[in-house]
């Protein structure tokens, strides 16, 4: 927390009857300072929070896949996108959240200050909620590159020393005459770039560093940037049942 961050200061009218959620906060004299919230709190920015999905958890979590984040003092639901942790400036987007390691979730929300607990929920059929992964609160970063990888796929149609007719691959001229500058690789490793396209119906003359195999494939990799959905929802549904029954705990306790 900055040090100019607003505080509110709450009383309670006597020490131990206070919400048992308070009992997780710094109590002072019977009281609690909570954050009031200041003019960056009230933004909107891209939230990066490092994750490590829970073991009790084996059900599969796809990517843009409706989660509620516990994230600070924040509680809202979203749909974020999974990608790797690394060093690097771009990072390989993850099509489900790993069983293992550290994954980045990214997901739009109000500005927090790291670092922040995390906390991912999936809610169930009957409403309740199931601990899905935690974490902190990375950074907020709007400028983090993720990028989706699409492999295309083409078979050799004709071969002629280091030259080869693929087909399959596109199926129109203008496709391939787009996508011409793209190097080609293969799965018994030649390289290769296209040439030119042969007729109008997607075929292309294509250069390699060797000659091909008839039963080779010839592969040509995409890299698209990808965003998270503006999904933005501070009512968390089934959050009111979660603390009747804190409330009911206590009151046994």
């Amino acid at each position: 927390m900055p040090p100019d961050e607003p505080l509110v200061n709450l009383r309670f009218p006597r020490r131990g009857h206070f919400p048992i959620w308070a009992t997780q906060q710094t109590v002072w004299q019977g009281g609690l300072r909570l954050p009031s919230g200041s003019a960056s709190h009230l933004q909107m920015s891209v939230l990066n929070l490092l994750v490590r999905r829970f073991g009790d958890y084996t059900e599969p979590v796809q990517a843009k896949e409706e989660v509620i984040v516990h994230c600070g003092f924040r509680r809202f639901q979203t749909s974020p996108l999974y990608s790797q942790h690394s060093s690097a400036s771009k990072h390989k987007l993850a099509r489900f959240l790993p069983a293992d390691g550290t994954t980045m979730a990214t997901m739009y929300g109000p500005i927090i200050f790291p670092p922040a607990s995390v906390l991912l929920f999936k809610q169930r059929s009957d409403g309740s909620h199931h601990l899905l992964a935690t974490g902190s609160l990375h950074s907020v970063d709007p400028s983090r590159v993720i990028l989706k990888r699409v492999v295309l796929s083409g078979h050799p149609f004709k071969i002629h020393r280091k030259v080869a007719v693929v087909r399959y691959m596109f199926f129109n001229r203008e496709d391939v005459l787009w996508f011409k500058p793209v190097a080609l690789r293969t799965k018994w490793g030649r390289r290769g770039h296209i040439k030119e396209p042969v007729g109008t119906h997607g075929l292309m003359k294509c250069q390699f560093d060797g000659q091909l195999k008839s039963q080779d494939t010839v592969l040509m990799t995409l890299y698209k940037r990808v965003f998270p959905k503006w999904i933005y929802n501070p009512h968390v549904p089934g959050l009111g049942r979660i603390q009747n029954v804190l409330c009911e705990e206590e009151e046994m306790d």
